[in-house]
């Protein structure tokens, strides 16, 4: 996938007429002229942009995405706005969209209520009795949306592409991963600290007393930190072999002694599951929870479980709860202040409905002419990476060939679906803003439900079109490009010459997503989407050998403190950053702007399409974010993401002029080569 960080979601920008005219080249307004590019080319790509744009204050960080964005939310609050005044019959899509918005604006009654909407469910963990009741309040809680005890979804079966599964999988921390729980450097310990201080504060709230808090806190902390050690590390959790674990549900059962997983099935509203079976990703977190389950005093899971009702709604609370979330997630984000209001009820908007906004607004602001642009793009991309594969001399004739059926065979997804979900049975009202959050969570959940022991929808669409995402998809073999992710702030579309075009959407985005199909997780997927060795032993060999040359590249970059890019965990983004790259260069030296050679802003057709692809990559970020994304994310930072590819990239050193001695330079002898 390819993430962007810092934004959640964007409308698409393609209205002819609404827009301001480019820039003469905004490309060249971005340059930081003090940096080289030889010295270090994202600074040099996107520095006169980071020093005149400071960060708001509550905000991440800031780049292209949050600009799309803006342009956006603006568009959006009016849409909300005139729903929530019109008269529009119940159950229709501009009456579900005004009484959600207006729920969550209506300040005075939230704060009123304070945290009356969650008392039924601390008296349902007060009721609690026995281990069998906590996994029976499970079940009710995940439906809801309540983050606890291990995490669980609906999905394709991994060696099973046309079978859709019941899966779990680790889970149930309060911090975001386990490294949090073991990582002794000063940032995280504080980080750890200030959690603690959050989970008093908030059992404070719900009526215990400071020393009661206090105490409840240290045993909450004590049974995360067993489920942490019994927990994969990040890098652990890439390999689709060993997280994937089929089970019967009496083997499961058995695995984990104190859950019996029928019972839990039933409440979960699954009566059947495909050959009675589950994929388990983690076998020995769940015999840990188990133990846990009958070990640990049931008083401490139910005060578990209350701190995590209130903080898996806080965002849906009163000020004084969504305060208390926002002072402790400051430590992560370095944000000083909350987000507008209305951009938040707007954010969770497109997480509890967003196709049924895309319904509203994807092909008005998305045109024929642009998604043939793009859906072109995607074939350009195609045929490149089919003459790549053609090309190399590594690969044994027996693998190419099941590489080039696999690559054929991948199907795309360009701007918003032909058949849209139904919404019909999603539940909003006026009355409460968390009831429509846990309503939209049960919808979601019931849909997931719906759709074992039913053939796979190949149609569907994972992201809505106003997106500022992309991904793949290797259980579908397929790219899904969502049409927000082609945006460029402030420029209609016709106005973007093809070397950014290229660097920007075909390398950073299409190139990407298809190389994804081929890193180091999805090359283990067939054509038809199976989990399936179908290399070679040797040619796999070759591979990991080659891909251990990106892993050695990133794991050298320092982003922030003392904090190395987990090369391991990092390996299938930055593998698809570079193949992106190449495939984009490929592609857009066969088109006429490359082939004439015009300066476009004092800049060559080649230099303008490395910009482009750093244009993807504009952004800054807060220290707190960046540590975080390294202890959490798969996806290196933006800077490592422009400056770790491109110098595996011939044409980069010719471009700029980059020479031996320079920062930028490479020793060829170190540059990755696999695709």
């Amino acid at each position: 996938m390819k993430k962007y960080l810092l934004t959640l979601t964007a409308l698409l920008v393609f209205v002819p007429g609404l827009m301001a005219q480019a820039k003469p080249d905004f490309l060249s307004a971005n340059i930081d002229p003090s940096t080289p590019p030889s010295v270090d080319f994202f600074q040099y790509a996107n520095g006169g942009w980071i020093k005149k744009t400071p960060i708001p204050e509550s905000e991440r960080g800031w780049g292209i995405g949050n600009l799309v964005q803006e342009e956006i939310y603006n568009r959006m609050l009016k849409i909300n706005k005139d729903a929530a005044a019109a008269t529009s019959p119940s159950g229709s899509t501009t009456r579900k969209i005004g009484d959600f918005w207006f729920a969550g604006m209506d300040t005075d009654s939230i704060n009123k209520k304070g945290l009356t909407p969650v008392q039924k469910y601390l008296g349902q963990i007060d009721a609690l009795r026995s281990p069998q009741d906590l996994m029976k309040i499970a079940a009710e809680f995940h439906k809801i949306g309540v983050s606890c005890f291990f995490r669980e979804g609906i999905g394709q079966d991994d060696m099973d592409s046309e079978t859709v599964v019941y899966q779990v999988a680790q889970g149930g921390l309060g911090l975001p991963n386990r490294e949090y729980y073991f990582k002794e450097d000063e940032r995280t310990a504080k980080i750890r600290e200030a959690y603690k201080q959050y989970v008093v504060t908030t059992l404070k709230q719900i009526g215990m007393s400071q020393t009661e808090a206090e105490k409840s806190m240290q045993e909450i902390y004590d049974l995360e930190l067993k489920l942490a050690t019994a927990s994969r590390k990040l890098e652990d959790l890439r390999d689709p072999y060993k997280n994937y674990n089929k089970m019967t549900v009496d083997q499961l059962t058995g695995k984990s002694v104190n859950i019996e997983w029928r019972n839990y099935l039933q409440d979960l509203g699954i009566s059947k599951l495909p050959a009675d079976s589950v994929i388990v990703g983690q076998p020995e977190f769940f015999e840990a929870l188990g133990k846990e389950l009958k070990d640990t005093p049931l008083n401490v899971w139910k005060n578990y479980l209350k701190f995590r009702v209130v903080q898996s709604f806080a965002s849906y609370l009163d000020d004084t709860t969504y305060m208390n979330a926002f002072n402790y997630s400051k430590n992560f984000s370095g944000a000083a202040t909350p987000r507008e209001r209305w951009k938040r009820i707007l954010d969770s908007e497109e997480d509890s409905m967003g196709e049924l906004l895309g319904q509203l607004f994807a092909k008005e602001y998305f045109n024929e002419k642009a998604k043939k642009r793009y859906s072109d793009l995607v074939e350009a991309i195609r045929t490149a990476y089919a003459d790549r594969i053609r090309n190399l001399t590594w690969m044994s004739p027996e693998t190419k060939a099941k590489a080039l059926e696999k690559l054929s065979k991948v199907s795309k997804k360009v701007g918003y679906p032909d058949k849209w979900k139904d919404f019909s049975a999603l539940n909003i009202s006026r009355d409460s803003y968390l009831e429509n959050k846990v309503n939209s969570n049960i919808f979601w959940h019931n849909y997931s439900v719906a759709k074992l022991n039913k053939p796979v929808d190949r149609t569907e669409w994972g992201m809505t079109p106003q997106t500022y995402n992309a991904y793949y998809n290797p259980s579908n073999n397929e790219i899904v490009l969502p049409a927000g992710i082609f945006a460029v702030p402030g420029v209609r579309d016709e106005d973007l010459d093809d070397a950014f075009v290229y660097g920007y959407a075909a390398a950073s985005t299409i190139g990407h997503e298809i190389t994804h199909g081929f890193d180091d997780q999805g090359r283990q997927y067939d054509a038809k989407g199976n989990l399936s060795d179908w290399w070679t032993r040797s040619d796999g060999e070759e591979f990991k050998k080659r891909a251990k040359a990106i892993v050695d590249e990133f794991s050298e970059f320092v982003p922030v403190d003392d904090k190395h890019v987990n090369g391991e965990a990092t390996q299938g983004e930055n593998i698809a950053d570079l193949g992106g790259m190449l495939l984009g260069l490929d592609a857009f030296k066969k088109t006429t702007q490359y082939k004439e050679g015009k300066l476009i802003g004092g800049l060559t057709p080649l230099q303008r399409y490395f910009l482009g692809y750093a244009y993807g990559w504009l952004y800054q970020i807060r220290k707190e974010t960046l540590a975080n994304q390294v202890m959490t994310d798969v996806h290196a930072p933006p800077k490592e993401r422009v400056n770790g590819p491109v110098v595996n990239v011939p044409e980069f050193y010719e471009a700029f002029g980059v020479k031996p001695g320079d920062k930028m330079w490479r020793d060829p002898s170190k540059r990755v080569n696999i695709w």
